[in-house]
This record gives structure tokens, sequence and C-alpha cells, in this order.
């Protein structure tokens, strides 16, 4: 797998590479400044200083990302092989599902909001394109919803199923 440091430019484009978003300091501190989950007993008590430290720092969140994509019928074989590399490429991938026409890509994505979030789920297709060998499909569809409404939407059973198996599959 090739990873590009930020703002690196891939070989043969004039864009910006596609850069996965790490894991922030702040991720764990999420729940102490937003007054839910565990770290908000330790607010009031020993873990005040906690949340004095990360104040200033901005909230990352898991965003669950589902990327749908077609255009012209391409071989079943590249397509299957097209997807398999955008998930070595782009590890965080969970599934994909894909036909001779379509594909569905799922995922989890930390941001800080939904704008970059999006942001980052609307250039995966484009940005992968050479390198994985992609079919020229557009993106038809996108949603991207928060972990708790993601979790939310699975206990209640109205959501898309749990990403399992993992990988690349036919309709």
């Amino acid at each position: 797998m090739r990873r590009a440091r930020p703002g690196a430019v891939p070989r043969g484009t004039t864009e910006r590479a596609l850069t996965s978003v790490e894991a922030g300091a702040d991720f764990d501190d999420a729940a102490l400044r937003s007054g839910t989950g565990e770290g908000a007993t330790a607010r009031t008590g020993a873990g005040a200083g906690a949340a004095d430290r990360t104040s200033d720092r901005p909230v990352s969140k898991l965003w669950h990302i589902t990327l749908s994509v077609s255009g012209r019928e391409a071989p079943l074989g590249e397509v299957r092989r097209a997807l398999e590399q955008l998930a070595h490429d782009h590890p965080f991938l969970l599934t994909s599902r894909y036909a001779n026409d379509h594909a569905e890509i799922r995922y989890w994505e930390e941001a800080r909001d939904l704008h970059d979030a999006a942001a980052v789920a609307l250039r995966l297709w484009g940005e992968h394109r050479q390198s994985a060998k992609l079919p020229p499909w557009e993106i038809v569809g996108l949603e991207v919803i928060d972990r708790e409404t993601y979790h939310q939407r699975i206990a209640e059973g109205y959501g898309p199923p749990p990403a399992a198996p993992v990988g690349v599959h036919p309709y």
C-alpha cells in the first residue's frame, strides 16, 4: 500500500492525494466534552483537568459512510479486482457490494464534522480511480451518519445490516 504524505500529488494527476484521517488525541476525550458516556462523571471529579486541556481542540467523531456509484457495464471480474484494490489502498473499507453496472461501498471515517466526512467520501472514488483501476462510474448516492445514529438504526431493526462479512461481494 502506498501512503502519501498529506498534500502530496499522486503520480499522473494534478490533484491532491487522498489521505486517511488519523485518530486524533481528542478522540477518546470526546465523551468528556459532550457530557455523555463514562467521561461525563469524570468532568466533575478528578478528570476535570482532562476536559480543560482539550476544550480548545475540535472533537473528532466516527461517521458511517455509504457511497453508491454506477455507470456503464464493466466485466464483473474487473469490478471485483478494482474494489479489492480500493480496499487494499483504503484499509478502512468495511464492505463493498457490486454488480456489472453499480457498486456500494461502506466504511467508517473519522472527521471533525459531517461536512468533512462527506468531502472525503466524495473524493474517494475519483482519487482512487487510476490507482485501483476503478470503472469510470459516477457517484450517485452518499449517506453519512454518525456512529450513534448507525447503532440506533441497527438496534431498532430498520438500518442496514452490520457490515458482515467484511470484504468485496457481489449483490
